[in-house]
């Protein structure tokens, strides 16, 4: 195992990569893994939005299921896979809740519609008449009204302690790399296939 500065500049080279061959609708895309409230495990799609201060930024409701879990254990995990290029990025670690400052540059970054959803529905709540919902989200699309980030809209930046990162082979002969955070150095060794 030798000690290296970080793995963060080998992200962004990759997801640069990616981003550029990509023909995904949402090559952002990636897999957030919580740990459920039933002690099962959680894990669904979000849309990574950038590096901070060595952290991988994700937004959503803090009152939806993941934010519940997520408040209960910030033990997470995301895992990328890019289909352009047969690379796959696994991550280990910690969440926090972001600035205020960021989750509000992030909702401001939504597409009008994105904001309406976000102000009017309770995310992974049950619902009797989903048209009903539906139009109430119309209605603030279509009347331009200002709309502004909710109280319990937010995000999360994932500190990590571990970060793998894979390049699929047709031989099934993957090459794998493993960065872990050690008393405060990141270290690196390759894993087998």
């Amino acid at each position: 195992m030798k000690t290296i500065k970080n793995p963060f500049s080998l992200f962004s080279e990759w997801y640069d990569e990616e981003l550029k061959l990509s023909d995904l609708k949402i090559p952002s895309a990636v897999c957030l893994s919580t740990f459920g409230m039933d002690n099962y495990p959680n894990a669904r799609f979000v849309s990574f939005k950038e590096l901070v201060d060595d952290s991988f930024v994700i937004t959503g409701p803090l009152n939806s299921r993941k934010g519940i879990e997520i408040e209960n254990n910030n033990n997470v995990a995301l895992t990328f896979w890019w289909t352009a290029t047969e690379k796959q990025i696994r991550i280990q670690g910690s969440a926090k809740q972001i600035s205020e400052v960021l989750a509000n540059k992030y909702f401001n970054e939504r597409s009008t519609t994105s904001k309406a959803v976000s102000s009017v529905c309770e995310q992974g709540q049950d619902i009797d008449n989903l048209q009903e919902l539906e139009t109430q989200v119309l209605d603030k699309v279509s009347n331009h009204t200002e709309l502004n980030k909710p109280k319990d809209w937010s995000g999360f930046q994932i500190k990590p302690i571990r970060i793998e990162f894979m390049v699929f082979k047709s031989s099934r002969f993957h090459h794998r790399t493993l960065y872990e955070f050690e008393h405060g150095e990141w270290h690196e060794k390759q894993i087998q296939p």
